[in-house]
């Protein structure tokens, strides 16, 4: 299939790559002239600008955005929606509010143009690992672009089948699944990446127990100097709690023991607060998700070593890197 990709930056780019591959043909276009032509040396058509982008696609178009959720996302599909035709289709992959995509498919759909959003997780390591994508949109729109989604994903892999699957929709055992209608792919998105939230929260305060276990204010004879590395790589190898953010940590611990490279500020992206806020809209307790959420925010202030270790998982699956603040700016 032919698609256009807006938007390639860590993320995006990887996308592109990942579609060409698998023998799709892909327009690419980004503000970064450096990155379209990056990706026209591994076999995409780059593309100036949006309408250029657009006159190299062959009808029904399809474009992917993959931009940062807010402003830049609403500008670009505000763009395409006025130069596209109808029965052309805008998926956006990002990490967008899932009830602006409902406005967004309101406004797309009185240019009689379709909407899919993709929640699309796989960070920087999907183009070679895939993308596990979580998809909302018409049935048939989203029928029409599975080679799309199925060359993208991870596909069934090494994992075992789940007992009992027989009769079910196959898409989920190769990584994707059409959730529901429009605004459906970013809403399970986001409660996957509040579940991220506090997965990470739970290693990152188990490890700094572990670290602490050797603290001066303990009796003597009751004090542990663990070994966090190795901690890291055993619990990794037949334990319950094994886990690719696991690997992540016993990686960063590997090459850094003390995480000295990091200062422990975590952000957040906005999935964790819209998470919240579903979880208070539906009357469902999240004690889990709305601590590790307020941790991220006191991180900001005061950091410990747990923090470091979200820092450092942010780092592996995504590239996140810490912002810098400075102390003398902080309120008191």
């Amino acid at each position: 299939m032919q698609i256009g990709v807006i938007g390639l930056g860590r993320m995006g780019g990887n996308i592109a790559r990942r579609l060409i591959r698998n023998g799709h043909e892909v327009v690419a276009y980004d503000r970064d002239s450096k990155a379209v032509a990056s990706l026209k040396g591994d076999g995409a058509t780059g593309a100036g600008d949006v309408a250029t982008l657009a006159q190299h696609l062959r009808p029904p178009r399809a474009v992917w955005v993959m931009l940062p959720a807010g402003k830049i996302t609403e500008n670009a599909i505000v763009a395409l929606g006025k130069i596209l035709a109808p029965g052309d289709v805008v998926l956006d992959g990002g990490n967008t509010f899932w009830k602006d995509d409902i406005r967004r498919a309101k406004f797309l759909n009185e240019r009689k143009i379709h909407h899919i959003d993709v929640g699309t997780s796989g960070g920087t390591w999907g183009l070679d690992r895939g993308y596990c994508m979580m998809i909302g949109g018409a049935k048939e729109t989203v029928a029409r672009l599975d080679p799309i989604f199925c060359a993208l994903a991870p596909g069934i892999g090494n994992l075992a089948r789940t007992p009992g699957r027989d009769g079910r929709d196959p898409r989920a055992e190769h990584g994707y699944i059409h959730a529901g209608p429009h605004g459906a792919g970013h809403f399970v998105k986001m409660v996957h990446n509040g579940i991220e939230y506090g997965l990470m929260q739970a290693f990152a305060e188990g490890f700094d127990i572990l670290k602490n276990a050797n603290s001066d204010k303990l009796p003597e004879d009751e004090r542990f100097d663990f070994d966090l590395t190795d901690i890291a790589e055993v619990w990794r190898r037949g334990s319950v709690i094994s886990a690719w953010l696991l690997d992540l940590t016993a990686s960063a611990l590997t090459a850094d023991p003390k995480l000295e490279g990091f200062e422990g500020v975590v952000e957040d992206s906005g999935e964790g607060r819209w998470t919240i806020m579903a979880a208070i809209e539906e009357a469902v307790p999240a004690d889990v998700l709305s601590a590790a959420l307020y941790t991220r925010f006191r991180s900001r202030r005061d950091h410990t070593f747990a923090e470091k270790i979200l820092s450092a998982m942010r780092k592996g699956f995504g590239s996140h890197v810490e912002p810098r603040i400075h102390r003398s700016a902080e309120p008191p």
